[in-house]
């Protein structure tokens, strides 16, 4: 019988790896005791310095030969090794891998002693063959998931192909004609190692503890295959099956595959599976089993501040609770392979994902193997999920251009390879918001999305919802969502938010505008914030916290739920609630102030110390009030149910005589802050957008001699269209200076202040 042995524990780790010890170091030179999961990021990698840790350390374990699980073929199973691995058995090497998200296997059995020293060799050293290489996330390295030790008998269910379970389940649904039950499709194949005359595979679905049914293959079967592996497939039909529903009813079975002989099971692998159909339509956007279902939820990304990526199974379940607590139905698990214990999550709880590889921001020409690869381990390693709806063959990838014919064909080769692997889903990209809307690539998946931040990064919210409208227009044959949309939101604070101030108020401002415009648009087929959490990104340096990504609903920490995250849980959640924006915002300088109240009732009343001062209806779920200001004033909003249950909220804000200047943006890693600039009255300066200053003949001809110089129609690896210059003349010149600045040597202190001089130089209009 299989037996699996979790090893977390007992591991010393060194960022100086010499010779492979034939025995185990032990704490000091250099070396540290360490439990897994673990990373050698999570704390260089949050930063802001771009200088984390990357390259080749060592972890090694003793293992002792009278401690093994029972067994006669034993395996190591690494669940994630950033990004390249070496597997040693005392002294002698047996594994290597490429690829830091998926699950794989090494077989030791052969290396076996009576005592045991297992190195693993990790490295996540800049290469050009590893997807990812270039990205707007920190690359932890480490063995930062599980490694468990699998033995099984002679006779197996095959452990040696991309870390897949040696069991393939694929479901499918027939709709009835007449409108009666819906008839479910299940397609199991097991590939068995070592396949003896007298052994038989016996199937069985599980509803519950109940048998839905049963199907037994005997050895006769099989066919034999290639590394002595034989394979059989069995169709069982389920008459009357209960739909996996999204999250209205996450139903799930058990497929049970067991390996047998003389009525002893040898091996066992089971498998949640769940029976649902949908559709993917230009016009009518996502269908869930026959009924209109659009796709409005988050991108996630998986590390945290001060863990990194080493995280522990609690931590998934406070993002899963969170995700479910703001009522998304989608998530976009970016920009790679998650654990599997989060997938089985996604699967309980009735998300539907988008799941994806890596393959991101920069062509690789030697890395196409590699895309091959983990594309293959994401799908044999979870094509049973009911929760996966889209496989995702990369991101922003054509940032350095849309023609290059080995990118295309290297998506060409990864669609046909998915449509392989799995007939039953859809093929998906995320395109960089300066892709041409008439560009090739868009024909080769079978959905697409946009990333666009119109409203962040140049242009305005506004420019949002009729780019969609013109893309659907030009293109009604291809369904068109949002992989990315979203602003940067800190503990900054203003009555008056703009563009670019990284205050809690204009990120809700922002998503506000956004859902409304993704409301009037129910043909897109899914729209994914980005992100519902904070993220390490070690190059940026932004918002006054460097080392992070901002534009989560929820803190990187998640202590703190921002007000946007809010703002979605009015349109998407049933769960009834009241919540008043603003609380880290006390201080105000104002006279009067506008107090934004969030809540999914029609109907909220604001008290102000303790007098109702005026109730408001809104269909958009968001209430705006102005309220007077004198001394401390307290706030209460109230709302009630239709069954009359009462809900309600509380904060409290102070009137102040000046701004709190602990409320302003205090750029920090920034090459220049805006407090910094000089702008004389009637002149512009680095704090004036590009579109001001290029509306200007002598502004437009200084702007346009800096790009040249910072690399013309190709900057920072970026190939400014039309479409790119509309929405970078939202930007003020010091925000993308900044920006670039984390991106490129080219943009020093020294030439911004020279550059600022120039344009004090040249009077407004």
């Amino acid at each position: 019988m299989r037996n699996v042995q979790i090893i977390d524990t007992d591991w010393f780790f060194t960022k100086n790896p010499g010779a492979i010890p034939c025995t185990v170091p032990g704490s000091g030179d250099g070396w540290e005791a360490v439990s897994l999961p673990h990373t050698w990021n999570a704390l260089d990698g949050q930063d802001g310095k771009n200088d984390y840790y990357r390259g080749r350390c060592r972890y090694v374990r003793g293992v002792a030969r009278r401690d093994l699980p029972e067994g006669s073929r034993f395996f190591l199973q690494f669940d994630g090794a950033n990004s390249s691995a070496d597997v040693y058995v005392n002294e002698r090497h047996c594994g290597h891998h490429d690829g830091g998200y998926s699950a794989w296997r090494v077989d030791i059995t052969e290396l076996l002693a009576d005592e045991n020293l297992i190195a693993v060799d990790v490295d996540n050293s800049a290469n050009d063959r590893v997807y990812p290489q270039q990205a707007d996330f920190t690359f932890y390295g480490g063995l930062y998931r599980d490694v468990k030790l699998i033995a099984v008998p002679e006779s197996h269910f095959d452990l040696e192909y991309f870390g897949s379970p040696g069991v393939r389940v694929v479901t499918e649904v027939e709709e009835d004609a007449h409108g009666g039950p819906a008839a479910g499709k299940l397609l199991v194949t097991a590939y068995v190692k070592n396949l003896k005359a007298a052994q038989s595979v016996r199937v069985t679905l599980l509803d519950g503890s109940q048998t839905a049914a049963e199907v037994s293959l005997p050895s006769s079967a099989f066919t034999a295959g290639e590394r002595g592996i034989c394979r059989a497939e069995t169709r069982i039909a389920v008459h009357g099956v209960h739909l996996w529903n999204g999250r209205k009813d996450p139903h799930l079975y058990t497929v049970r595959t067991r390996l047998v002989e003389s009525g002893e099971t040898l091996d066992e692998v089971s498998l949640a599976c769940g029976f649902r159909g949908y559709a993917i339509d230009p016009q009518k956007g996502f269908i869930l089993n026959g009924e209109s279902c659009p796709l409005r939820g988050v991108s996630r990304h998986q590390d945290r501040k001060g863990i990194g990526n080493a995280l522990l199974p609690e931590h998934h379940r406070e993002d899963m609770d969170l995700i479910c607590e703001v009522g998304a139905n989608t998530i976009r698990l970016a920009h790679y392979q998650h654990s599997a214990y989060f997938y089985d999550l996604c699967d309980e709880r009735g998300m539907c994902v988008w799941a994806e590889i890596p393959y991101i921001s920069r062509h690789m020409p030697g890395g196409r193997a590699n895309t091959i690869s983990q594309m293959t381990e994401l799908i044999v390693q979870n094509i049973h999920r009911p929760s996966i709806v889209v496989w995702g063959l990369s991101n922003e990838i054509t940032m350095g251009g849309d023609t290059d014919p080995d990118l295309l064909d290297n998506h060409r080769e990864l669609n046909a390879l998915v449509h392989c692997l799995d007939p039953t889903r859809k093929t998906t990209m995320a395109c960089v918001t300066a892709l041409d809307i008439h560009s090739p690539i868009l024909h080769i998946p079978d959905v697409v999305s946009y990333n666009h931040y119109f409203g962040w990064y140049g242009g305005d919210t506004s420019m949002n919802g009729p780019w969609f409208d013109r893309f659907h227009e030009t293109n009604p044959d291809i369904p068109i969502g949002i992989s990315e949309y979203g602003c940067e939101g800190l503990n900054w604070h203003s009555s008056q938010p703009r563009q670019g101030d990284y205050t809690e108020e204009y990120q809700a401002h922002y998503h506000e505008e956004l859902i409304r415009q993704i409301a009037a648009r129910p043909w897109l087929w899914a729209t994914h914030v980005w992100n519902m959490f904070d993220f390490g990104a070690d190059a940026r340096a932004e918002g006054g916290e460097p080392g992070q990504n901002h534009k989560g609903l929820v803190s990187f920490d998640r202590k703190y739920r921002k007000d946007a995250f809010y703002a979605y849980k009015a349109w998407w959640s049933d769960e009834k609630f009241v919540h008043i924006c603003g609380k880290r915002y006390e201080d105000r300088a104002e006279d009067t102030t506008e107090v934004t109240v969030y809540s999914n009732l029609p109907e909220v009343t604001l008290y102000v110390n303790g007098q109702k001062q005026e109730t408001k209806r809104a269909e958009d779920h968001f209430f705006y009030f102005e309220v007077p200001l004198a001394g401390t004033v307290s706030l209460r909003a109230e709302a009630a149910s239709e069954a009359g249950d009462s809900f309600a909220d509380e904060s409290r804000i102070r009137r102040v005589s000046t701004f709190n200047e602990a409320y302003r943006l205090k750029e920090s890693g920034a090459l220049l802050s805006w407090y910094e600039i000089t702008a004389p009255d009637g002149y512009f300066s680095l704090n004036d957008t590009i579109g001001d200053i290029t509306a200007t003949e002598e502004g437009a001809r200084l702007l346009e001699n800096l790009m040249e110089k910072l690399g013309g129609a190709k900057m920072a690896g970026f190939t400014i269209d039309e479409s790119m210059r509309r929405m970078m003349n939202g930007f003020t010149v010091i925000r993308m200076l900044n920006m670039l600045s984390t991106m490129t040597d080219s943009v020093t202190r020294e030439m911004l202040l020279a550059l600022n001089s120039r344009l004090n130089t040249i009077p407004k209009p």
